[in-house]
């Protein structure tokens, strides 16, 4: 079976520091929210708020960062980013022993994390098609996304727990400790990796910051693929914080039955992501992209009519496990499309453009989402998200394209970043 590859030793320490780090963020589920709401006592809008400035602003630090990111080795830039996380991470527990954590400092912290996460996604990205031949990317991308959607299975209920046992900077510590772990993971890949070489001036050109973009919107199939995945992480993650507020605050779930509802259906994740690479080989990459793509926009409407008690729980758990299960199959295609479509030499900024897009995004909408809920009501602001995504298949590309980006590689390959 093609999941089954043994894809290398230094694949498998990547891939083992990418599952600590993905284990203490399912831990961690939601952690900054919910310090808001049950120690600061936030509203609405400073949840919203507090996700959407975190997201913007770390996205605009995040721009010059990508062509450096491009033109250094990707080991010690995700090395940087993960400790650079632990730090931040770890300064919220510290302010609150000391009784001076404050919303300000939540807003930082967010800033800080959402800036490296940028970073290492970058990195982590070229660092993997450089890598693991091109036949084996999907499997790769596989096993990265049947990981998440375990630790997400996993660690929300156990995140719950341990805020109800031992109080609400638990989880923080444990989502630090996992970047510091990962970190150190990263280090032991072990090996060479050769400084990639520039093909241009020596010095930052103000082009080199606009490369990412100016190769996705010509391009006939990522420029589709870009709007429709900024629209619908966008509506999705907008209605986020609105639903913690309404469950947590309006309807009185409790925080271990919040990381239930939201990590139970993540099974349908990891089913997903195992089902990608077969998809794919039998029905081929645009057509898995378009209808998986159509079908994860169908769910979360449903999340608009949830009640209080057991029924409101069930309905959480069968649109999550629709949704999950779409996107289990939908990520990992899209990121290997991505890195087929993209040349070794600008597979940095690439993915750091569309990072940066896809967090502006979410933070205006989340703002605008925390806004509109603040002047009807969280359920009248997540209804709406769900009916706007129902329109977002219409953004997916409508033609098969050749990966151009192996063509390019060819042409480049004496030039091209490598690992020895």
């Amino acid at each position: 079976m093609a999941g089954g590859r043994a894809l290398g030793r230094r694949f498998g320490w990547l891939w083992s520091a990418y599952a600590v780090s993905a284990y203490g963020t399912g831990f961690g589920f939601g952690a900054l929210p919910l310090i808001a709401v049950l120690v600061l006592h936030s509203g609405p809008t400073q949840v919203a708020t507090l996700a959407a400035a975190g997201r913007a602003v770390g996205a605009v630090a995040a721009v010059p960062l990508a062509p450096w990111v491009e033109f250094h080795r990707k080991r010690p830039v995700m090395i940087a980013a993960d400790l650079a996380r632990c730090t931040a991470l770890l300064s919220i527990p510290a302010a609150y022993a000391l009784g001076w954590l404050g919303f300000a400092q939540l807003l930082v912290v967010s800033v800080l994390v959402a800036t490296a996460d940028i970073a290492f996604k970058a990195a982590s990205g070229a660092y993997l098609k450089a890598l693991v031949p091109p036949e084996d990317l999907l499997v790769a991308n596989g096993r990265f996304e049947s990981t998440t959607w375990t630790a997400t299975v996993v660690g929300p209920p156990l995140g719950g727990a341990a805020i109800g046992a031992f109080g609400p900077v638990t989880t923080v510590v444990a989502d630090a400790v996992s970047y510091l772990l990962s970190a150190l993971g990263i280090r032991a890949i072990g090996g060479s990796e050769p400084r990639p070489a520039r093909t241009g001036p020596a010095r930052l050109r103000p082009g080199d910051l606009l490369e990412g973009w100016r190769h996705i919107l010509r391009h006939p199939t990522l420029r589709p693929l870009l709007l429709n995945a900024v629209l619908v992480n966008g509506l999705i993650l907008a209605a986020e914080p609105l639903l913690a507020v309404l469950l947590l605050g309006h309807l009185g779930f409790a925080p271990w039955q919040y990381g239930l509802a939201f990590a139970a259906p993540c099974i349908g994740g990891l089913i997903g992501s195992r089902l990608a690479h077969r998809l794919v080989t039998r029905y081929g990459q645009h057509r898995v992209l378009r209808t998986v793509g159509a079908l994860r926009a169908c769910w979360p409407v449903g999340l608009a009519f949830v009640q209080p008690g057991v029924p409101g729980i069930a309905l959480i758990i069968v649109v999550q496990l629709g949704l999950v299960t779409c996107c289990g199959i939908f990520n990992p295609v899209l990121a290997t499309c991505r890195l087929d479509h993209t040349a070794p030499d600008r597979v940095a900024r690439t993915l750091s453009a569309w990072s940066i897009s896809t967090s502006t995004t979410i933070a205006a909408m989340t703002a605008a989402w925390g806004l509109l809920a603040a002047a009807t009501s969280p359920r009248i602001a997540i209804a709406l998200a769900g009916v706007l995504l129902l329109a977002t298949p219409l953004l997916l590309p409508r033609r098969e394209n050749a990966p151009q980006a192996r063509g390019e590689a060819g042409e480049r390959g004496k030039r091209a970043p490598g690992l020895t």
